[in-house]
């Protein structure tokens, strides 16, 4: 059997590169294969934070829509935007090999941080993490695509935006000045591409199969336990990151409040055996040192705006 693959996708500039690093890749590998760009409700809906959308998956519905009424074949993600439970039917096919993880700050002039700041971001977790080392700051939503927020920052008076470092530099758009904020720790599966594909498509599983990094995957896997557990998503300040150091892996993970005042850690290794389960452990952890409150306070804080 031989058929074109049709590769959903969003039709930002980002997202647009993404889905071309995996056609190329395919082709590769002798696959033909078609782009379909499609518009999401995140895309189109941009003048309220994510949180008040109320929508898990945002960015990601239509896409598995076009996906289970057959109209493409497999979809392209960044990873990080995927709910930890896919639809039903539809599986994880690969993870490419992850990219920077970072989150860093684009600024117009190098900041005093002693003064007066407005950051702007669209992240509850980048939002608590800053309150959280700079409780004399501000913080104000931002939305749009990467070059939309760039063009913002340009010509608003905020001190400076945060943003996925993979992301600027997948599409040549990384400034000059920026600071890597190496202390902020990142969302789960940060950097990382993901690709869908229908359970009974073995075509498109094999193809896809082909494209895998068992590392990134592992490492994904381990983070997106930890926010499954805590349950996340959208709507609550929870970074983690897993990294492999020979057969050991580190996994850090925290929760934060809103406001950034609290904030709950847990950081491990194991090795490589003892990985099965280990995003869940550490996620009990959290839950069990307060996790479980702060989580309930986060909820009901959301629900009242």
């Amino acid at each position: 059997m031989s058929k074109t693959i049709r590769i959903g996708t969003r039709d930002s500039e980002l997202a647009l590169w993404q889905a071309k690093k995996v056609q190329s890749q395919l082709e590769v590998h002798n696959y033909k294969t078609v782009l379909v760009p499609v518009k999401s409700t995140g895309d189109i809906i941009l003048d309220k934070p994510l949180y008040e959308l109320g929508i898990t998956g945002i960015f990601t519905k239509t896409l598995d829509i076009a996906m289970l009424n057959g109209d493409v074949d497999i979809a392209v993600h960044s990873m990080k935007d995927v709910p930890t439970a896919l639809p039903i039917g539809i599986v994880q096919a690969a993870v490419l090999e992850r990219a920077a993880t970072e989150d860093i700050l684009v600024y117009k002039t190098i900041p005093d941080y002693t003064q007066q700041c407005t950051i702007a971001t669209g992240s509850l977790r980048r939002q608590a993490q800053w309150l959280h080392r700079y409780p004399h700051h501000n913080t104000t939503d931002i939305r749009g695509n990467v070059n939309t927020r760039l063009q913002k920052l340009v010509e608003s008076d905020w001190t400076g935006a945060i943003f996925a470092k993979a992301g600027l530099k997948r599409i040549n758009v990384l400034p000059e000045n920026y600071e890597v904020l190496d202390w902020m720790t990142p969302a789960p599966a940060q950097g990382a591409m993901l690709i869908v594909a229908m359970e009974e498509d073995q075509y498109s599983l094999t193809a896809c199969a082909k494209l895998n990094h068992k590392e990134t995957a592992l490492c994904t896997h381990i983070e997106r336990e930890f926010l499954r557990i805590l349950e996340g998503g959208c709507t609550a300040p929870i970074g983690a990151l897993a990294t492999i150091s020979g057969d050991e892996v580190h996994f850090k993970g925290v929760l934060f409040s809103l406001d950034g005042k609290t904030k709950i850690e847990v950081s491990h290794i194991v090795s490589h055996q003892n990985a099965i389960g280990f995003g869940t452990d550490c996620a009990l952890e959290i839950l069990d040192n307060g996790g479980r409150a702060l989580m309930k306070e986060i909820k009901s804080q959301i629900n009242k705006k």
